[in-house]
C-alpha cells in the first residue's frame, strides 16, 4: 500500500491520515485501514463520526468543579446531589476517573489534577489543580479525600505534597490499598482491582 503523502493519496486523505495517526494506539498503517475504512463507509461511519466530532469540539469543555469533561458547567457527576457524600477522590487523569467509574466501587465526588508533579518534566504544584482542591475541601464540608493516584514515584511524591496541602484543614486522608501494584496505572487495570484498592484504602 502506498505510504501517506505520495502520489497515490489525494490531499485531504492524506492529512487526515496523519491526523489519525497521532492517536494513541494508532501507527501509519493502522491509521490508513481505519482511514480506508470510514471512506468504504461513509454513510455507516465517515458522517456520522464527523458529527460526533463536530459536536464534542463545539461542546466539550472542562467541568468547572472537578476538571472532568462536561458539556456544560459542571458535569454530570457534579451535578449529581447524590454524589455529594463528603468524600472527594483524587486522580491524575480524566482517563483514572473513568476507571474508577468503570469500577463502581465509589458514590462521591472526584478531582482530576492534570498529572502529578515532575520535576524533570518541570510539573509544579502551580501547574496542576492542586490550589483548587484545597479550595474545594475547604469549602464543600469534606469528610475524606482519597488519593487515587497511580503507584509511581511521581505518583508518590505529588500524594506527599497534597498530604501536606490539605494536613491543617483536619480532613481524613487516605490512599488506594496496595492491590494497585508498583508502577501501575489505573486506565489499565481490571475494575474488581480498582474496587478492592478502593475498599481497602488506608489513611496517610
Amino acid at each position: 500500500m502506498a505510504e501517506a503523502g505520495d502520489a497515490q493519496t489525494d490531499a485531504a486523505v492524506d492529512r487526515l491520515i496523519g491526523l489519525m495517526a497521532r492517536l494513541p494506539g494508532l501507527g501509519p498503517r493502522s491509521a490508513r485501514r481505519a482511514v480506508l475504512t470510514l471512506i468504504r463507509r461513509r454513510e455507516a461511519l465517515l458522517d456520522p463520526l464527523s458529527q460526533a466530532l463536530a459536536d464534542v469540539a463545539a461542546t466539550v469543555r472542562e467541568c468547572d468543579r472537578c476538571g472532568n469533561i462536561a458539556t456544560g458547567e459542571l458535569c454530570a457527576i457534579c451535578a449529581n446531589p447524590a454524589r455529594a457524600t463528603g468524600e472527594i477522590c483524587v486522580v491524575e487523569t480524566v482517563a483514572d476517573l473513568w476507571a474508577m467509574e468503570r469500577a463502581g466501587a465509589f458514590s462521591g465526588r472526584y478531582h482530576v489534577l492534570g498529572g502529578v508533579l515532575s520535576a524533570l518534566d518541570g510539573v509544579t504544584p502551580a501547574s496542576l489543580r492542586i490550589p483548587e482542591l484545597v479550595a474545594r475541601v475547604a469549602d464543600e464540608a469534606t469528610r475524606e479525600v482519597i488519593l487515587a493516584l497511580n503507584a509511581t514515584v511521581d505518583g508518590q511524591t505529588t500524594a506527599h505534597y497534597i498530604s501536606g496541602e490539605l494536613s491543617p484543614l483536619g480532613v481524613r486522608l487516605t490512599s488506594l490499598a496496595k492491590g494497585v501494584p508498583i508502577g501501575g496505572e489505573l486506565d489499565y487495570l481490571d475494575d474488581g482491582t480498582i474496587g478492592a484498592a478502593l475498599l481497602a484504602r488506608r489513611a496517610l
